[in-house]
């Protein structure tokens, strides 16, 4: 994939384009058909996909679903993800967990990328950091949750270093994970700010856009997803224009 400096665009204006699934909820699905699909997706995109996950937030969706105890929603995304990376990559997948069992399967095609696509950990709080350190290929969290605001690169590179330190633990290479930042509410042209009164990240002028990027990629930042959130096509399109336009060019 081209890359733009410490930026990549979930809608970049080229062909070779990474797929990006936005955030999974790990336990809606059962782990065969979701791995199935995942696959299938790498299949067709000539390997290009990132999966981006989360455990899930609603108790009510998840009974619905079927899924696993909301208590246990962690747990049983771990097994989740260990049984998606035995299917994509194992020649007879066996895995047996208390949340994800598989035996005696035939799982073709593999999916291109090997040993399976990316998975990125989404979320901000100490479980993500956990499991992104332990288990995850990136760390995906968003600069916006209010009770773990990582709005200042000063506030990501502290849930970083968690995030370093549990991948040490678990015996891996921290500098292996990556770092992916989701930055909604970009606004080119116009400041938005915080009730406090300082300028939102990611908002205004493009050179104020532009070293807003800097700074997250000096602490360890590798690629930034930005919103283009419109109810309007041509407008988002427009955003993204104006933004490879005015702002990539400044990021240096």
């Amino acid at each position: 994939m081209e890359q733009l400096s410490c930026l990549t665009f979930a809608a970049a204006l080229t062909r070779n384009v990474r797929l990006l699934t936005s955030v999974m909820v790990v336990p809606h699905r059962p782990p065969l058909l979701a791995a199935k699909t995942l696959a299938t997706i790498d299949v067709l995109s000539k390997g290009r996909v990132t999966v981006g996950i989360g455990v899930g937030w609603l108790a009510e969706e998840m009974a619905a679903l079927g899924a696993p105890p909301y208590e246990k929603r962690g747990a049983a995304s771990d097994e989740y993800i260990r049984a998606f990376r035995s299917l994509w990559s194992e020649t007879e997948p066996t895995f047996e967990g208390t949340f994800a069992r598989t035996r005696d399967v035939v799982f073709e095609p593999k999916p291109v990328q090997q040993p399976g696509p990316p998975i990125w950990v989404g979320g901000e709080g100490p479980a993500a950091r956990r499991r992104a350190g332990r288990i995850g290929d990136g760390w995906y969290p968003t600069i916006r949750n209010p009770k773990e605001p990582l709005d200042t690169p000063e506030a990501l590179a502290a849930g970083l270093a968690d995030v370093r330190r549990h991948a040490e633990e678990a015996g891996r290479d921290p500098a292996s994970i990556d770092v992916v930042l989701f930055a909604p509410g970009y606004s080119l042209g116009k400041e938005a700010q915080h009730r406090d009164g300082r300028r939102l990240t990611f908002t205004g002028s493009a050179e104020q856009i532009a070293e807003d990027a800097r700074r997250y990629g000096e602490v360890g930042v590798r690629e930034i997803v930005m919103g283009f959130e419109s109810n309007e096509l041509q407008d988002a399109l427009e955003r993204m224009e104006n933004l490879a336009r005015e702002v990539v060019p400044r990021v240096g």
